[in-house]
């Protein structure tokens, strides 16, 4: 029977309170959504269109990812934009790698992207378009800036690989056709990374030299292997060497931007070879040509003038003048012969002079004149030497009596006899008055040999 109010039966439990509620704190839960959302996503492919794209002073690029129905926000670091090998703008759809990361300060979610690439086209060819939008806007593809090759090039730089078949197919042509030319090369990579910087660095160094032309080449190959010579270093290294520039790379159907930036473009490196000295090719065709036509037209003249010759010599007019010009040569033959008559009995007087002249100088005996000029050299020289001894004999005798006049009066010589010299303290000043010291100054007193030190304790004034 229960009661109300009552409970006979077993007594009932005391009810537990409740846990109390841990809170999180808001670092606390965003730590927590960040460890599940940088595990979770952590290398995740996005497809998407660029928007909002802002490229800060630090050189990170800070966009949002959307599609029709939602959008990220996402970000580049400075260290992978500069990698990038086109130029992100606006309403380009890419395709992003990378990892969710959490922004704690604001509380948002963000990818951290690691590669970007449009889509449609390559990142490559992107780059490639975009980079000669740019270079053509400033001009650099004008045509109004090629400049023509040289006429007849002395110096030519290449640059290029030192291996491989293109520096030899080029130096093939170069010396096949012109053999006095001075080639310099400069060795540079011509693929991979630092290709660009070599090829660019190459074409400077180059230009400096005060060469006439200078060729950058490279072989065929993909977009990839190709890609050096699209680097905007490289163009403006083109764009301002001060002497005419060829690009060379690839084959017919490959362009590079090197292509639009050079003075002149050619279809392979061989084909430039043949640019740089095809002037003179030419001008050995000209000039050979022009031998022809100065041999037919002096041959022709020449006939011409022999025929009017012929018939003027045959007139009877000249036969009055042969007949005079046929005495006035045997008058000449006359006089040649009188003239080598004469010329010998010249030379023979001649000789005969110089036989007598010999026969007289034979007469002088200069052997014996020699000989008693050297006995007379002999004695002066005896005398000179006496004379010579006397005189440092008297020398020497005069230095030892003045000597011995100068130790006379020497300090030292009187100090050598008994004598001292007293200075003051210092030993710069000769004391020579009792009256220049008090008692209690230092003295120095110089003997023969050796100095003392004294002090006064009286003085005597006599």
């Amino acid at each position: 029977m229960r009661q109300k109010g009552f409970d006979f039966g077993e007594p009932r439990p005391e009810a537990k309170p409740p846990p109390p509620r841990r809170a999180l704190r808001v670092s606390e839960l965003t730590e927590r959504i960040q460890g599940l959302l940088e595990t979770e996503f952590f290398d995740v492919w996005v497809e998407g269109e660029l928007s909002n794209l802002k490229a800060a002073d630090s050189g990170h690029l800070y966009f949002s990812l959307k599609d029709e129905e939602a959008q990220i926000r996402a970000v580049v670091w400075r260290t992978q934009a500069r990698l990038l090998r086109f130029k992100p703008r606006d309403g380009l759809r890419v395709l992003a790698r990378g990892t969710v990361r959490v922004y704690a300060p604001r509380g948002d979610y963000q990818l951290q992207v690691e590669t970007l690439e449009p889509l449609g086209k390559g990142s490559l060819q992107q780059a490639f378009e975009d980079l000669k939008q740019k270079l053509q806007a400033e001009g650099l593809f004008d045509a109004a800036r090629k400049r023509p090759l040289p006429m007849l090039p002395r110096r030519i730089g290449i640059v290029t690989s030192p291996t491989g078949s293109v520096i030899r197919d080029v130096l093939r042509v170069l010396f096949r056709r012109y053999r006095n030319l001075d080639v310099l090369l400069y060795s540079a990579r011509v693929q991979g990374d630092g290709a660009a910087w070599d090829v660019a660095q190459g074409v400077r160094v180059l230009g400096r030299l005060g060469l006439d032309v200078v060729i950058v080449a490279r072989g065929g190959g993909s977009l990839e292997d190709l890609w050096a010579f699209n680097d905007e270093a490289v163009a403006r290294a083109l764009s301002t060497c001060p002497v005419p520039t060829i690009s060379a790379v690839g084959h017919e159907t490959d362009f590079t931007i090197a292509d639009f930036v050079a003075d002149l473009r050619a279809p392979t490196p061989s084909a430039a070879a043949e640019m740089v000295v095809k002037a003179k090719q030419e001008l050995i065709e000209r000039l050979r040509h022009l031998d022809v036509r100065r041999d037919a037209g002096l041959r022709l003249r020449l006939t011409r003038t022999r025929g009017r010759l012929e018939a003027v010599a045959s007139h009877r007019v000249f036969e009055a003048e042969r007949g005079r010009l046929r005495t006035a040569a045997q008058r000449v033959d006359g006089l040649s012969e009188r003239s080598r008559a004469f010329l010998g009995r010249c030379r023979e007087r001649a000789r005969e002079h110089l036989r007598r002249l010999d026969e007289r100088v034979g007469g002088f005996r200069f052997d014996r004149q020699v000989a008693q000029r050297r006995e007379r050299l002999l004695r002066h020289g005896d005398g000179l030497q006496a004379a010579l001894r006397n005189a440092v004999a008297a020398r020497r005798s005069g230095l030892g009596r003045a000597a011995g006049k100068l130790d006379t009066l020497s300090p030292l010589g009187v100090l050598s006899r008994g004598y001292a010299l007293v200075f003051d303290a210092a030993g710069e000043r000769l004391l020579r008055r009792a009256s220049e010291l008090m008692p209690g100054d230092a003295l120095r007193i110089r003997l023969q040999e050796g100095a003392l030190r004294a002090t006064v304790t009286e003085r005597e004034n006599e």
